[in-house]
């Protein structure tokens, strides 16, 4: 066949991902869709799938997808409905299973845990033995990945997507603009308007082709297939099983069993790239490797030590970083939209993968939070292929491995240290971590400094041994004075003629501010969505500085390069997190102490709220932010890093006569909720507003056009009583510590209304807190029950802020 020579959309991949974007684009209208692959259809990680599909699974935006794609592979009548079991075999991984089944009510779910012997009764062929529940969902089931995949390119073909196979790409063209304007293949060129690299474990390549990148990595993954057992038969249409304890999963064929499991020492492969000529083949398969997976699949199953293998499959499956796949458009390249790094998520999410890119490219709107799954998401220490694999190869083997909510990753650390770094450890501190950065949890002065990882299998879901030091760290800083380094932070400088028009034009809020004034904003999405939440600072009238999240400054930079272009005048992102340290210093002596390190007014009048002029710490220029996460009097005080530990040790020396302490995240964290800070990722996601969140005062529609005002004004005529949900916080009954962390269930009169965002214990009220959106008409003091593993606790709404709500301390 001819190679097609132009189609206004090309999509890269014949995989599961590529044919449902394929197909539902030309779903949504679009009638000049082309899908080139390189070998034939399925002629990837697809072809290798044992196809089982569940729609479990804690996050909102995922579960949506699933349950989508099982919808839509039964309308193709390729879905074989036989429901699913996730096993306890721990007595802890049933608490997890209690506690994910909570979670999933809390985005509309509706899932229960059943008893042992319903369990047995449901899978006969399974040891009662160890099993201690399970969450039984009947409308999970299984699928051929060939046939299936080959029915979504045939409904896509009756829509007019052109499919053709034996196409290898070799670039992407793109304009002086760095707009896309062809696909060029190794039979010739096509000239196009939108690329979607659904490449799957190529996609890193074709994403270099525009200059991006796509941190994947290709994770080597096994299944075997056994035949019946004599006696044993697994009946057709038996429910399929996970069994997280023993690592395995599987169901029934042809009497026998086909099970897969997630080994804790995984392979991965080719992290500087894919061969083009891999295509399905399979690669040799390790029994060794395999022999755990096998040990708890017979402990589960005991008949199948007496199972003979028909074979034993390993093939490499993309890993991301964060297990997350990558969508939407990429940055610095307008045109080019990605839709890979599927994570395990492959047949589960496709359909409703394929839906929501169809969507985004089509209408600006993608229809689900997709925030946590933004292609452009990584900042650049992963653009270190060693450093990208050893984070998939992580979260490859705990994606049935316990993780509990307190657990840090493990995995090519130390990374990225701060230049405080060696006085965090004189000082005692645990390390956590967050976007490559060792970060101080807490402090244990006097007992050695250490790494943070899988602490929390000691303690399980009990009240953490580390509770009590930072209930002190907490209350150094609300009583004395706390010092923190907030170097994770993401610093982002923009400069240049257009860097105002720009900015302004992403910002809710109104930055147009005399220079050396610090504005918090949001950025929106067409709906009004949250995408960012930040301070900008303007050091000159082109020159901003934005402070985000430490695991947000790649989304944030890709925002700006995407949505902030409206003036031709030039505008330039520089990513400077790694060339400065920040220190918070907070609390009602954080003014003594800073008098004492500098000859520069720091009073109020001298140094008024919001405002970051240049002062000196010995020789030392340091930027003094007047602004505070913790809602104390205090600073965040920048300086290049060569400054850091000058300036670290005259604080810690001037502080010690001010009941000065060093203080990690976990303080504050306990800080910010009490105070009703919103932290971004829980509190605020692209689906929330900045109305919904109490953050109406820093929005101000009556300025110029800025993205989201449109839709913000129209909710707010709309809705003329105000939005119908707010966030509240909710407080647990008495002092004690209650096990909660974020995405609980939350009920009103009984009924399933929302879940928690973020949730924590604080200390100056001691006390479990959490946040969550609830209907306008439940007000303060009205009680709300939370789904707390196997209990429903009562938790009454309380106001924002539970201290100090004049706010009158931090302007002290």
């Amino acid at each position: 066949m001819p190679l097609v020579d132009q189609a206004r959309i090309v999509v890269i991949g014949g995989g599961i991902t590529g044919v449902s974007v394929a197909y539902h684009l030309a779903l949504a209208g679009e009638t000049d869709v082309l899908l080139i692959e390189k070998s034939q259809l399925t002629g990837g990680a697809t072809a290798h799938a044992a196809g089982l599909v569940t729609a479990f699974n804690p996050s909102a935006t995922m579960m949506g997808f699933r349950r989508y794609s099982i919808a839509l592979y039964e309308q193709l009548g390729v879905f074989e409905r036989s429901g699913s079991l996730r096993i306890a075999s721990s007595p802890d991984q049933l608490r997890e299973l209690q506690r994910t089944a909570s979670r999933a009510r809390g985005i509309g779910l509706d899932v229960e845990l059943i008893p042992p012997e319903e369990a047995v009764r449901l899978l006969p062929t399974m040891s009662g033995e160890e099993l201690y529940g399970a969450v039984y969902l009947p409308g999970d089931g299984s699928l051929d990945p060939h046939a299936t995949t080959h029915a979504i390119a045939a409904a896509a073909r009756r829509l007019g997507v052109r499919i053709q196979t034996g196409v290898r790409v070799t670039g992407i063209e793109l304009s002086d603009r760095r707009v896309v304007q062809a696909v060029v293949t190794e039979r010739g060129r096509i000239k196009t308007e939108i690329v979607v690299n659904a490449a799957g474990l190529w996609g890193p390549r074709i994403a270099e082709m525009v200059g991006g990148f796509a941190p994947s990595t290709p994770v080597d993954h096994q299944h075997i297939a056994l035949r019946a057992v004599p006696g044993h038969e697994m009946p057709a249409g038996s429910p399929c099983f996970r069994d997280p304890d023993n690592l395995v999963y599987g169901k029934a064929e042809a009497g026998g069993v086909l099970f897969g499991g997630y080994e804790t020492n995984p392979v991965s492969r080719w992290e500087d790239g894919v061969p083009w000529d891999h295509a399905a083949r399979s690669l040799a398969p390790d029994y060794e490797r395999f022999e755990p997976l096998m040990a708890g699949a017979i402990r589960r199953f005991p008949f199948l030590a007496d199972a003979e293998v028909v074979r034993l499959v390993c093939h490499p499956d993309a890993m991301t970083p964060d297990a997350n796949p990558l969508l939407g458009p990429m940055p610095g390249a307008r045109g080019f939209w990605l839709a890979a790094g599927l994570s395990l998520n492959g047949f589960g999410a496709a359909g409703g993968i394929g839906q929501a890119i169809a969507a985004w490219i089509t209408t600006g709107d993608p229809g689900v939070d997709i925030g946590p799954y933004r292609a452009w998401r990584f900042a650049p220490t992963y653009r270190d292929p060693s450093y990208a694999a050893a984070c998939a190869r992580e979260t490859y083997a705990d994606y049935y491995r316990q993780r509990y909510p307190f657990d840090a990753d493990e995995a090519g650390r130390p990374r990225r240290l701060s230049a405080v770094h060696g006085r965090l450890q004189e000082a005692g501190a645990v390390f956590g971590t967050k976007a490559g950065w060792e970060r101080a949890d807490h402090l244990e002065p006097g007992a050695g400094s250490h790494r943070s990882g899988r602490d929390q299998r000691a303690y399980g879901f009990t009240k953490p041994p580390w509770l009590d030091r930072v209930g002190a760290e907490h209350r150094a800083v609300r009583e004395r004075v706390g010092l923190i380094d907030l170097s994770s932070f993401g610093r982002i400088r923009i400069v240049g003629p257009g860097a105002f028009e720009n900015l302004q034009y992403v910002s809710a809020n109104d930055i147009d501010r005399p220079v050396g004034t610090i504005t918090y904003t949001q950025w929106l999405n067409d709906r009004a969505g949250i995408v960012a939440d930040v301070t900008v600072t303007r050091d000159a009238a082109d020159r901003f500085t934005v402070v985000t999240g430490a695991g947000y400054v790649g989304g944030d930079m890709g925002w700006l390069e995407l949505n902030g272009r409206v003036s031709d005048e030039p505008m330039y992102l520089i990513e400077l997190s790694d060339s400065f340290a920040t220190f918070g210093l907070w609390g009602p002596n954080a003014r003594r102490v800073l008098e004492a390190v500098t000859d520069d007014d720091v009073s109020n009048a001298g140094l008024p709220l919001r405002q970051a002029p240049e002062i000196h710490v010995g020789g030392a220029p340091v930027q003094a932010g007047r602004i505070s996460y913790a809602g104390e009097l205090g600073w965040e005080l920048a300086m290049t890093r060569n400054w850091a530990v000058s300036v670290w040790d005259r604080l810690v020396a001037a502080g010690s006569k001010h009941g000065l302490e060093v203080v990690g995240y976990r303080a504050l964290e306990s800080l910010r909720l009490e105070k009703g800070y919103r932290y971004f990722g829980t509190d605020l996601t692209t689906t929330d507003t900045p109305d919904e969140a109490g953050l109406s005062a820093f929005v101000h529609p009556d300025r110029k056009e800025f993205r989201g005002r449109s839709a913000l004004l129209a909710r707010r005529e709309a809705e003329p009583d105000g939005p119908v949900r707010r966030l509240r916080t909710v407080r647990f009954e008495g002092p004690e510590y209650v096990p909660v962390y974020g995405g609980e269930a939350v009920r009103v009169n009984g009924e399933v209304v929302s879940r928690l965002r973020s949730a924590g214990y604080v200390f100056t009220t001691p006390g479990s807190v959490g946040t969550v959106y609830l209907p306008r008409g439940v007000e303060t003091g009205g009680a709300v029950e939370v789904d707390v593993f196997d209990a429903r606790l009562v938790a009454t709404v309380v106001d924002d802020p539970m201290v100090d709500p004049s706010g009158s301390k931090m302007r002290a």
